[in-house]
């Protein structure tokens, strides 16, 4: 036997274990990808359960400070609460799940955990000092910020401040004017 015949036979031999062994390779490989692919989609229902959760918090803020009407309040929260509901299937399926909570009981559970703490006596002793006049209800129905976000509850509390001490209208430019100010803010006119 020559050595050229060894190489050939080496070759075939080669060549045919390819060609058997293929399968078992891309099994290995479909079953790598499969897997890739379940954990991207479960990736992606978790980032959209969230996405929800954040929506469902902004609407009911929105509702609680007037920016949503009432009649559409309702409506808005079952549509994201039907799709958070449809998420967590999606991920039951996926996964399923450690506690036998209702998916409802689940989605209500995850809302709760992403509320903000109580808010702080502190700012709700700041809405109880508002003078005896008829806005003061109206303040004191108002939402305090969450006392996590310093620049909302500063914003918040001067909003509430202002809205008690209003003086009128600019005569130069007609611009509102608060008792506290000196000058116009829009126009520089003093104030008389």
């Amino acid at each position: 036997m020559e050595i050229g015949s060894v190489f050939l036979i080496l070759a075939l031999f080669l060549l045919v274990g390819i060609f058997v062994g293929r399968p078992v390779f891309e099994k290995k490989a479909s079953a790598q990808a499969t897997s890739d692919q379940a954990d991207h989609e479960r990736s992606a229902l978790l980032a959209e359960r969230d996405r929800l959760i954040t929506a469902l918090k902004e609407l009911e803020f929105d509702h609680e400070l007037g920016k949503i009407p009432a009649e559409d309040y309702p409506e808005q929260r079952a549509r994201l609460m039907q799709r958070g509901a449809e998420v967590l299937r999606r991920l039951d399926t996926l996964e399923p799940p450690a506690q036998s909570q209702s998916i409802e009981e689940r989605m209500e559970a995850a809302i709760a955990a992403h509320r903000p703490a109580p808010v702080l006596a502190a700012a709700q002793a700041g809405n109880s000092g508002n003078g005896g006049n008829g806005s003061s209800s109206r303040a004191a129905s108002l939402p305090v910020a969450v006392p996590d976000d310093e620049l909302e509850v500063l914003l918040s509390n001067r909003r509430r401040s202002r809205q008690d001490k209003a003086a009128g209208f600019c005569p130069k430019c007609g611009g509102p004017l608060q008792k506290s100010d000196r000058f116009c803010p829009k126009c520089g006119a003093k104030n008389l």
